[in-house]
């Protein structure tokens, strides 16, 4: 069989600038990727970090190689087997390949008139609802979009702390969302000392779990404060790939995987199912992602017990429609086409 492949790079705006406790952005850089049968066209994106050393440059860099392979192999079915290779012949950037891997999702199911998480045999009744997040900024304008997100129907949030105002901060949200379940995320901030003294005080506003509290590179910080925390401890920076689950298990109760990590949907299986067998409850996170990507992960929902794929709704425009995402809950029932449900907006 003869494919064809292309990519090109998405300059997206967001709604508003989005800040952690690393630094804000103002732009999300992703690539598309295509790759067509000459009858059906599947569609997945890149959204590379910086942070683990991927930008839009590298991504393109490295593409022609990847969907080399695509074209060598020929079959859009035979996907363990071309993510196998994609992996041998670019052995990092795992978000360009993740966004081969998913236009190659997209394109087999579209082949089969089926949307993914039905090919995977997947109950879309046991989806969780996705966190809204709530980045960095003065206070007040976080209690202002604490406001919209409630008003916009969202009930679970995520709010990014690593202030010298985190208390006032986490008072202000509880003000004006006072039942929706609170999730926080410290992108790494703290010492182990700090994250015990927050989370702490995190406890008694009814914050759910507490994301990341400690560097990446502090396991033995993340186990001490994992072992003595009152709330359970997502680790993301921390969980990376299949080969860090096993030390996750031992200083967290949540992994947080992300498709831009991880490097391919059938990755991303495996490493929801060692979790599992690790004890571990799962989460799947996002960068800010057009819909192009979040679509396929919104197919991984079913085998999630907690969802953080907001990614396309802190855009200001999306080219790319995608799952419904209605105040958070995904609605995989409200696909109306196959393959992973990412289409151009007309």
């Amino acid at each position: 069989m003869s494919l064809e492949t292309s990519f090109e790079r998405l300059t997206l705006d967001l709604a508003d600038p989005f800040t952690i406790s690393r630094g804000t952005q103002e732009t999300a850089e992703n690539v598309l990727v295509r790759i067509s049968d000459g009858e059906h066209e599947g569609i997945g994106a890149a959204a590379p970090s910086e942070h683990y050393g991927e930008t839009a440059a590298t991504v393109e860099a490295v593409l022609p190689d990847l969907l080399a392979v695509v074209e060598e192999v020929g079959d859009p079915h035979a996907l363990e087997r071309i993510e196998r290779r994609m992996a041998h012949t670019v052995r990092d950037n795992p978000a360009a390949r993740v966004a081969v891997s998913i236009a190659l999702h997209d394109l087999a199911t579209k082949r089969l008139d089926v949307p993914l998480h039905r090919y995977w045999g997947l109950d879309p009744e046991t989806t969780p609802a996705t966190s809204f997040t709530i980045g960095l900024d003065g206070t007040e304008r976080m209690r202002e979009k604490t406001e919209s997100a409630v008003e916009a129907g969202h009930s679970v949030l995520k709010v990014k702390l690593g202030t010298d105002r985190d208390r006032e901060i986490i008072d202000a949200i509880r003000d004006v969302a006072p039942d929706v379940r609170l999730r926080v995320d410290a992108n790494e901030a703290w010492t182990p000392h700090e994250a015990l003294d927050n989370i702490d005080m995190l406890a008694d506003f009814g914050v759910e779990f507490v994301e990341q509290p400690v560097p990446a590179e502090n396991g033995s910080g993340l186990e001490y404060v994992h072992e003595r925390s009152p709330l359970p401890i997502a680790a993301d920076e921390s969980c990376v790939t299949l080969a860090d689950i096993p030390h996750v298990a031992e200083r967290a109760d949540i992994a947080n995987i992300k498709l831009m990590k991880c490097g391919g949907l059938r990755e991303a299986t495996r490493m929801i199912h060692a979790a599992r067998a690790h004890g571990l409850e799962v989460m799947c996170g996002c960068m800010i992602e057009s819909n192009a990507a979040i679509a396929a992960a919104c197919q991984l929902a079913p085998l999630l017990d907690y969802a953080d794929l907001d990614g396309s709704l802190l855009l200001a425009d999306d080219p790319y429609e995608g799952v419904p995402i209605e105040g958070g809950e995904i609605d995989l029932r409200g696909v109306e086409r196959s393959g992973t449900t990412a289409r151009a907006i007309d």
